[in-house]
């Protein structure tokens, strides 16, 4: 075998690092301190019933393609997907109520239909500003290493294409843009929750988050077993290639001497040695000596004040009446920016936008099932799980003000459903010194894609992984983390090995200009 690997944590981006790395030849061991994979893609049972308790939406197909198939295998070979032809379903009152389709046309129409021929007009204006932004994006970024200022990425989409770095509008607010396209204040809402896939808010974030919307139009698919299925796939990908799995013991401490990684010491005192470390945790959680004081200083802190949103979620199992709910579902709230400046300080929102994922609906628009179904329901908050811990009466009152949004959009929800409700201080937990942040650091400014954590550490041999670092939130970036933390490593083991010292009279070792660099 070749360099002995530990990856901390069997996220999506772990999984991906060890699928990867496996299948070059790496002797690969996998540690991760729940018992089961997935990381953030878990599963929950109530009232008997498995729920899907993390990100529901996949999309960028390809880039799971690419890692299977770099594996000797496909993507169906593992699970079983299927396109949905209903995006998501919105609503901002019983009235008021709009579906977005895999089809573009049939949303085109949607959009005149619901909001009149301007609209309509707008949301063709929009498509073509948030698909060139994610072509210009697409190569020179998402899928490359962190750049850690704008000229490199100035030289990476060319200096001559002026027009091109214009086009991506990072000093701009996505508020701002999206009424250049929509005057209707409903549709300036909806395309601005895209904002929310990462944790920020539309008044604050970049305009360059449009590309997010043109992830989601270039397809949105269903698998069944949700998830958590994608994730046990990657971990068969990888046993398959070799990786090892220990689950349900933790990391206390990462191992390092003056010349880089020496292995991992885990919660039970049994070592690991290791030539190099991916870590699939946030890059908090090695800030503040979670994994030694050793790996203290492999990072920057990010101040609470730029932690991303986290949540309030409900798992349930619950009857529902009226409205016809689709696979996903928008319940939006009425006063837009009341909600983000409550978001800001903490405060609790008092009618908070609602997301919904039916996992028991297909996303075709058809009939629900007969009785309960399985319900992931969930409202913003700050991420202030290490400092707050809300009494029962606030969880009450939390769990009023979101069904009291959904009836106003005609949703009703049996009142003593079944369910368990997870708190920023519950994700502090999961994921600890987050404050409950489900997406890292904030996307707000100009500067944000270049101060997120990239793929190498000030420690040789250290790497990063998971939505928490470069190039993003949710599950396909969290799935290119892992490819480019993987392929970063093999290529710094790679210039180690040609720049060790020879023996020549009066010769000097150099270190690799590689392993100096930051990714």
């Amino acid at each position: 075998m070749g360099d002995r690997i530990v990856i901390i944590g069997a996220g999506i981006g772990g999984l991906v690092s060890a699928a990867v790395l496996a299948a070059a030849g790496r002797d690969v061991t996998v540690v991760e301190k729940e018992p089961h994979v997935g990381g953030k893609a878990r599963r929950v049972m109530v009232d008997g019933q498995p729920i899907d308790a993390g990100p529901t939406v996949f999309t960028l197909r390809d880039v799971f393609e690419q890692v299977f198939n770099a594996c000797g295998s496909t993507l169906d070979d593992w699970v079983a997907t299927r396109p949905a032809e209903i995006v998501a379903r919105h609503a901002w009152s019983e009235e008021e109520r709009l579906d977005l389709y895999a089809d573009p046309q049939r949303s085109e129409e949607a959009i005149g239909d619901f909001a009149g021929a301007d609209a309509a007009r707008g949301y063709r204006s929009f498509r073509a500003e948030a698909q060139r932004i994610y072509d210009i994006l697409d190569a020179s970024l998402l899928r490359r290493s962190k750049v850690h200022w704008p000229l490199p990425l100035m030289w990476r989409i060319g200096l001559w294409r002026v027009g091109d770095l214009i086009a991506i509008r990072p000093y701009e607010s996505l508020w701002k843009v999206l009424g250049e396209h929509f005057a209707d204040p409903r549709l300036r809402q909806l395309y601005g929750r895209y904002a929310t896939y990462c944790g920020s808010s539309p008044f604050d974030a970049p305009a360059t988050l449009m590309l997010i919307a043109h992830v989601e139009a270039q397809g949105v698919w269903l698998i069944d077993g949700g998830m958590s299925a994608l994730a046990e796939a990657l971990k068969g990908l990888a046993q398959q290639k070799g990786a090892r799995f220990k689950l349900g013991e933790g990391v206390a401490e990462i191992e390092a001497d003056r010349t880089g990684i020496t292995g991992v010491i885990l919660a039970d005192g049994e070592r690991i040695a290791a030539d190099a470390v991916v870590c699939n945790a946030d890059p908090a959680a090695l800030a503040s000596g979670r994994f030694g004081t050793r790996a203290q200083r492999a990072v920057g802190a990010t101040k609470p004040r730029r932690r991303s949103l986290s949540a309030y979620v409900w798992l349930a199992h619950a009857e529902t009446r009226g409205f016809p709910l689709s696979r996903h579902n928008v319940f939006f709230s009425p006063d837009y920016p009341a909600e983000f400046r409550a978001l800001s300080t903490g405060e609790p929102i008092a009618d908070p936008s609602v997301y919904i994922c039916a996992q028991d609906r297909d996303a075709d628009g058809g009939a629900g099932p007969n009785g309960r179904e399985r319900l992931q329901i969930i409202v913003n908050a700050a991420a202030t799980g290490d400092t707050t811990h809300p009494t029962q009466e606030e969880l009450d009152r939390c769990t009023h003000a979101m069904t009291r949004s959904l009836s106003r959009c005609g949703l009703q929800l049996e009142a003593a459903m079944p369910h368990s409700l997870v708190t920023p201080a519950d994700f502090e937990v999961l994921f600890p010194s987050t404050g409950g942040a489900l997406y890292g650091r904030d996307s707000h400014g100009w500067a944000a894609s270049f101060l997120r954590q990239g793929a190498r550490t000030r420690i040789p041999g250290l790497y990063c992984a998971g939505g928490s670092t470069h190039p993003g939130a949710g599950v396909p970036m969290a799935a290119l983390s892992g490819q480019i933390a993987a392929h970063t490593l093999m290529a710094d083991r790679a210039s180690t090995r040609r720049s060790r010292p020879v023996a020549m009279a009066g010769g000097t070792s150099m270190r690799s200009a590689t392993t100096d660099a930051t990714a």
